[in-house]
């Protein structure tokens, strides 16, 4: 087909637009919202999760997270009541791997950060937090953490050792308490115990820019931590997920576990798995007691789940698109009625049936992309107004405008297939006579 007829056909199909303005607006509708969604909820999901997957390479590439159980277990199809029955994480846990593991650089507990949490405020004279988390940490909590410290320091073993009263703040109590002072040296009181602050913890990752309370905590160490608090406040019974439970079940540690430089982090956890099931006396063909968490693992969690995400966006999308596409056939078959004359006239000039089967498939396709590109600029108009108002972060991928054009414009070529058939197969004298 030449050009000049592809451009003639596209100027008969944007002027059967203007013609009928309203018809064409209520045609390409659903197709419309299907572009939308699939554009709008693509920059959401893929700036999310570009902020998640920097929020997590923030932790260190090659750290490894110990805990009784985690999301990996559900997601492997475990049940919580099954879960609940494995044996608690100990301080004495985290001493044993940073005594026995020779891949391991720094070990840290925290105590407090798992199950049931403990919350508190923290009051400094006539001002108090909101309940903020506190948990009990050793003296490499920083630097296995990969966190920097905006002000002041952060404790020392000595002092872990002795159960100094010493807390480092979140930036959440840093700015309740201290917003225009220096917390530095200034005593703060958590519960019924006078608190010394030596630190004060940069802002923590926050994936998707929500403010969704990585910074509503402080820190204290973990002997000052079991020594306050200990576990009495959770004992008895509580109900988890529906299930009632000892509390003590739920008062596990969490263990952070950086490799050294030189050590591979799969040689570390090989380690450290070995330690653990020789520690909970497992035999060969017993399943791991407890979780191995690595950077790889909560990536590949994330990865199932934002495919499920898009699977179900891509339905609904479809749904509107089919309506959309319905919408076309309908008035494309209108359309050749209405230019049932057109045709034979046409015909009789000598048009073959190909010239006449593009004319109309061409009609359908540019009326279809048209509602692509409405919907492409509605979508990333929804996402820009998203991250504007709320700072939630978007990402606008180039393929995600190709998808939305392709989309529609398939969507064209399906649905407007029966009638540029059945227009190029009119018989010219029969059209001719048509009235």
């Amino acid at each position: 087909m030449r050009l000049a007829l592809f451009g003639d056909i596209v100027t008969i199909a944007l002027d059967t637009l203007r013609t009928n303005k309203m018809r064409s607006v209520l045609t390409v509708l659903g197709v419309v919202i299907g572009i939308t969604a699939i554009v709008g909820m693509t920059s959401l999901v893929r700036g999310f999760d570009e902020s998640l997957r920097d929020s997590i390479r923030e932790l260190g590439p090659k750290t490894i997270f110990l805990a009784k159980f985690s999301g990996i277990s559900f997601a492997a199809g475990n049940e919580f009541k099954d879960l609940i029955k494995r044996p608690v994480l100990t301080v004495n846990d985290a001493f044993a791997i940073e005594r026995d593991a020779s891949t391991v650089d720094k070990v840290d507990v925290w105590l407090g950060a798992w199950g049931i949490a403990t919350q508190e405020r923290v009051f400094y004279k006539g001002e108090k937090t909101k309940p903020i988390y506190v948990w009990g940490v050793t003296e490499n909590y920083a630097e296995a953490n990969f966190l920097k410290l905006e002000s002041g320091r952060f404790f020392t073993a000595a002092e872990v050792r002795h159960r100094r009263p010493i807390v480092a703040l979140g930036q959440t109590a840093y700015k309740a308490l201290f917003p225009m002072v220096d917390p530095v040296g200034k005593t703060v009181r958590i519960g019924a115990v006078q608190y010394e602050v030596v630190g004060v913890i940069a802002p923590r990752p926050n994936a998707g820019g929500l403010g969704s309370g990585q910074d509503d905590f402080v820190v204290i160490p973990y002997t000052t931590f079991q020594k306050q608090f200990g576990w009495a406040r959770i004992s008895g019974r509580v109900r988890v997920h529906g299930t009632v439970t000892d509390a003590n079940a739920m008062r596990s540690a969490m263990i952070i576990i950086v490799p050294r430089e030189e050590v591979s982090q799969a040689d570390a956890i090989r380690e450290v798995e070995q330690i653990m099931r020789i520690r909970h006396n497992l035999t060969l063909e017993k399943p791991n007691d407890f979780d191995i968490v690595s950077q790889d693992a909560i990536l590949k969690v994330w990865d199932q789940l934002t495919g499920y995400i898009f699977l179900g966006l891509v339905a609904l999308s479809s749904i509107a698109l089919m309506v959309g596409g319905i919408g076309v056939m309908a008035i494309m078959m209108i359309s050749v009625t209405e230019r049932t004359r057109e045709i034979g006239v046409r015909k009789a000039l000598g048009a073959r049936r190909r010239e006449i089967l593009w004319q109309f498939l061409l009609e359908a396709v540019v009326l279809t992309s048209v509602g692509g590109i409405l919907g492409i600029v509605f979508g990333a108009s929804i996402g820009l107004g998203v991250h504007y108002f709320t700072s939630f972060p978007v990402s606008l991928p180039w393929w995600s405008f190709a998808l939305g054009i392709g989309f529609s414009a398939s969507v064209g070529i399906f649905f407007g297939m029966y009638p540029a058939f059945k227009a190029a197969r009119l018989d010219p004298i029969e059209a001719l006579r048509y009235e």
